[in-house]
């Protein structure tokens, strides 16, 4: 087992082994961000499921209230007119086949890929090197869209793609260290929201498992996703 360094040895320390009341699980974890840049707060939630089976797949999005605090990096790929609009709407990066041919060669310079539907036969294509990534656009996550202004909008205000990997764990960020403590509880209450909102069907027994919540050089906290179910979103 790797030896702890001492900057981590000391934050563990500061933590129990307990699940934390989802404000405090948040304070502690905002406490022991002490890297020299602004850290990224993460959430990863095991779930009762089995996404080998198609009816216990999660993929989904959120809309973070509060942001997620990062620079998204967006690419689209469309045809004609809807080139330039994507362009206008704030995207880093928009084409049609040149584009295309780029990614087959490995040019992914983009977090995110939004297709038109009329593209999607040709995107289909790039299975192999954006399904890795998972960068490929779903209509369920909404990057596979004729409204290419508001998709864009949208995720570069807070809107998050996530989905639950092969061990039926998520993983997804919900916001920085230096966001308010309570900004950051009323993201995780809305991604919690999402989680059951969009729960699988054939989700069989306990669906929630665990919830750990950490920084980017931090240590996990276990978070009591029961009494973040309990609380009410206040409006």
């Amino acid at each position: 087992m790797p030896k702890l360094s001492k900057r981590l040895a000391s934050i563990k320390s500061k933590i129990e082994e307990k699940s934390y009341e989802p404000l405090e699980a948040i304070k502690l974890v905002k406490e022991n961000a002490i890297a020299k840049f602004d850290e990224t707060i993460e959430a990863h939630i095991r779930l009762g499921i089995d996404p080998k089976y198609t009816d216990q797949q999660l993929r989904t999005t959120v809309v973070l209230p509060k942001g997620s605090g990062q620079t998204v990096r967006i690419a689209v790929i469309a045809r004609g007119e809807k080139v330039a609009e994507a362009k206008a709407a704030g995207a880093e990066i928009s084409g049609d086949d040149d584009l295309v041919e780029k990614i087959n060669k490995g040019e992914m310079n983009f977090d995110l890929l939004i297709a038109t539907p009329d593209m999607m036969p040709k995107v289909a294509k790039l299975g192999r090197v954006l399904g890795p990534r998972g960068l490929m656009p779903n209509p369920k996550a909404g990057t596979v869209t004729t409204d290419l202004e508001g998709s864009i909008k949208e995720f570069k205000a807070g809107k998050l793609e996530f989905r639950a990997d092969r061990a039926g764990i998520v993983h997804v960020r919900f916001g920085k260290a230096s966001f308010p403590a309570e900004s950051l509880l009323e993201n995780l209450k809305t991604l919690q929201e999402a989680i059951d909102r969009n729960k699988p069907s054939g989700a069989k027994g306990r669906y929630w498992k665990s919830l750990y919540i950490t920084s980017t050089m931090g240590a996990s906290v276990q978070v009591d996703y029961a009494a973040l179910q309990d609380m009410q979103q206040e409006d």
